[in-house]
């Protein structure tokens, strides 16, 4: 019988979500930071023993292992790519810190810029130029390369970015760049600009390939290996990698530009609560994933997750690829508490996998927030932890949170109960960030939580918030693993293409489209998908003139064979039309008179594939459900006996009143006191505000 698997590497664990029929198998196992495909090879191993397999039968039967992971983010935050330099024209050396003046914080006097990843002394030019029309101005000068690559060689440097004007309109130096820099510095890794992201403007295409270069060589290197593993333990097919842009793809068309996978962990979740809440009829969602290490918060509306292209800032650098909306926060269950000129803070440091928090009793020392919800006894060293794997332990957990005390003035007890709400204030705060620079009210959402920990918090930020409902999945512990199964095998690619509506060259925009449709179509055909079955839209990016921004809208969908019949004369007054609507709904208005430009065209091409299955809907009556046990627990309003039940236990029509804990095998969900959660029909959780309380 065959299945599929999704993975999704965090900070602290590694999860999987394995899909049998309709049925989905969750796993936990702590990630291994010192060489992640360790952690994914012995989770799938405890996925067969839970199956009764050993694992070569097991990958021999499975038909898809769809794959995220945070490699490329964590080179990005922990700053340990590869030494990197660039090549770019003469006079544009400097690109990469002038950022187009942008700062995050302009009212922060000592904020630092980012950390230079291509320091000036490895940022090298050589005298060449290409027009906008893609004509060349001025020979390239090869010798100039060549000294280039002499002066990068010294530095030991390993991977280099190629980065020239237009040359998404006439690669032609850019190759040549390429091919002298692998004869001239043999094994160096190339990044050039017109393969990773062709299209202007030149700042966003330099940094986006400066970033690619960083990160390359540890993300195919890690892919590579654990490709090689996978193979050797009998696994046939290909290992499907999950993108920002909330698709997923193979690792050999993932290799050109790697930077497609940052962010693809959170975006897989993202693309799990759009399926989930269109199947359950909530359309408009506030997701928010709390794990080990990170706090990731998106939107929803009208049941997609629109992955925009462009002014996309990841860790502090841009990134112009298509990438699902997804905010950070430093705030997880390893967030590390601490105490600095007294007053308390909460993470961004966080205790990871190694060693964790101190009730993981790996040899941690500094209290966290997993430690601090034991002190509140919403978690508990008697029941199983991450699905029984391990049990937390008393040992030093008290002691730490005293030493906190002993600076601020009170008990234990109370400073790991202000650690739970400085972490709570963090994340809805950074809530409220998010969704008012999005025009939206976070109380006509309905919030979706999931993550280990995003089930303890999700009713007290609802409260917070005026959030009056909250979805629960019963596996939202690895939720981001099964929405990976959820994302279709896609390719979300665009080129630049200035000119105004009124006055199109139809045979350009012909060519870029089936430029992009000729190679979605090969990366396709070498996973297995025929052509028939491959979703083609056609977008064009619009702007009025001065506008810095332009706007992404379908323009014609076809299924199968490439059609581009509908690009004939008559296409600059549909999309005028097209583009005036777009822009009055996103801004409440359009500019009467003024003829928009074309800036661009894009290409999203994706294949239908199984997905999970969702219930909905609440058939089995309701019914008062039984408590396990009780226990002493403090969920804001103090310590009291709170009644404990078992997720095993409940079933769909049960229901339970807070204050209450349930345990599931890889999370807690915490209810409330003024709330009430219910199970529906598929066994998921629905929580429900029963009092007025804002």
């Amino acid at each position: 019988m065959g299945y599929r698997v999704g993975i999704d590497i965090g900070g602290t664990f590694t999860d999987f979500a394995q899909l049998v029929g309709s049925e989905v198998v969750l796993h936990k196992n702590l990630s291994t930071p010192e060489d992640r495909s360790v952690g994914v090879m012995s989770g799938l191993e405890r996925l067969a023993q839970m199956g009764g397999m050993s694992l070569s039968t097991f990958l021999g039967q499975c038909d898809a292992i769809v794959h995220a992971t945070t490699v490329a983010d964590n080179t990005l935050i922990e700053m340990n790519g590869a030494l990197t330099g660039l090549i770019t024209t003469e006079g544009f050396r400097d690109e990469m810190e002038y950022r187009r003046g942008y700062k995050e914080d302009i009212w922060d006097v000592r904020l630092a810029p980012p950390q230079q990843i291509t320091p000036r002394r490895r940022r090298l030019t050589v005298p060449e130029r290409i027009l906008a029309d893609g004509s060349v101005y001025k020979p390239l000068d090869e010798d100039a390369v060549r000294e280039c690559c002499r002066r990068l060689r010294k530095q030991n440097v390993e991977s280099v970015a190629i980065s020239l004007i237009f040359s998404f309109v006439n690669p032609v130096h850019e190759r040549r760049v390429a091919q002298i820099v692998a004869q001239e510095m043999p094994g160096v890794h190339i990044s050039s600009s017109h393969e990773v992201l062709p299209r202007a403007p030149e700042y966003d295409r330099t940094s986006t390939t400066v970033v690619n270069a960083y990160i390359a060589p540890r993300v195919t290197s890690y892919l590579e290996k654990l490709v090689d593993r996978l193979k050797q333990a009998g696994y046939r097919n290909r290992l499907m990698v999950m993108q920002a842009s909330g698709g997923v793809m193979t690792r050999e068309y993932l290799e050109g530009s790697p930077v497609r996978v940052l962010a693809s962990g959170p975006a897989g979740g993202v693309i799990g609560s759009a399926h989930v809440g269109a199947a359950k009829g909530y359309p408009n969602l506030l997701c928010v994933d709390m794990g080990g290490t990170s706090y990731d918060m998106s939107v929803v509306l009208n049941g997609a997750a629109p992955a925009t292209a462009g002014w996309n800032l990841h860790h502090r650098y841009l990134v112009g690829v298509p990438m699902v909306k997804v905010e950070t926060l430093g705030a997880g269950g390893g967030s590390i508490c601490h105490v600095n000129k007294g007053v308390l803070h909460v993470g961004p440091e966080s205790a990871g996998a190694e060693p964790g928090p101190i009730c993981y009793g790996r040899g941690g020392r500094r209290p966290t927030i997993t430690d601090a919800l034991l002190m509140l006894g919403i978690l508990s060293a008697d029941s199983d932890f991450a699905g029984g794997s391990f049990a937390l332990r008393w040992d030093g957990v008290a002691e730490a949170f005293q030493d906190i005390a002993n600076q601020l003035g009170y008990s234990a007890e109370e400073a790991a109960f202000d650690c739970w709400r400085v972490v709570n204030a963090n994340m809805s705060q950074a809530v409220r960030r998010t969704t008012a620079g999005k025009g939206i009210d976070p109380k006509e959402m309905v919030m979706l939580a999931y993550g280990g920990n995003g089930p303890v918090f999700a009713g007290i930020q609802a409260d917070d918030l005026g959030i009056g409902k909250v979805l629960v999945p019963k596996a939202s512990p690895a939720f981001s693993a099964l929405g990976t199964l959820a994302a279709k095998p896609s390719i979300d690619e665009e080129r630049s293409h200035v000119a105004a509506a009124s006055h199109l060259d139809v045979e350009k925009l012909r060519a870029l489209w089936e430029e992009l449709d000729q190679r979605a179509g090969k990366y396709f055909a070498e996973a297995g998908f025929s052509r028939r079955d491959v979703t083609a839209r056609y977008q064009l990016n619009m702007r009025y003139p001065g506008q810095n921004w332009s706007l992404t809208f379908d323009i014609r969908t076809n299924k199968g064979l490439q059609d581009l019949s509908f690009v004939t004369a008559s296409i600059g007054p549909e999309a005028i039309a097209a583009f005036n609507e777009r822009h009055m709904e996103e801004f409440g208005h359009i500019r009467e008179g003024e003829g928009p430009q074309i800036t661009g065209v894009r290409l999203v091409t994706y294949v239908d594939t199984p997905v999970p299955a969702v219930p909905s809907g609440f058939g089995a009556p309701a019914v008062a459900a039984k408590a396990g046990g009780t226990r002493r627990a403090n969920l804001g309003g103090g310590y009291g006996e709170t009644q404990v039940f078992l997720g095993s236990d409940l079933r769909p029509g049960h229901e339970v009143a807070g204050p209450a804990l349930i345990e599931e095998s890889f999370t807690t969900i915490v209810v409330y006191p003024g709330w009430k959660a219910r199970v529906d029909d598929a066994g998921d959780y629905e929580l429900t505000r029963i009092d007025s309380r804002q």
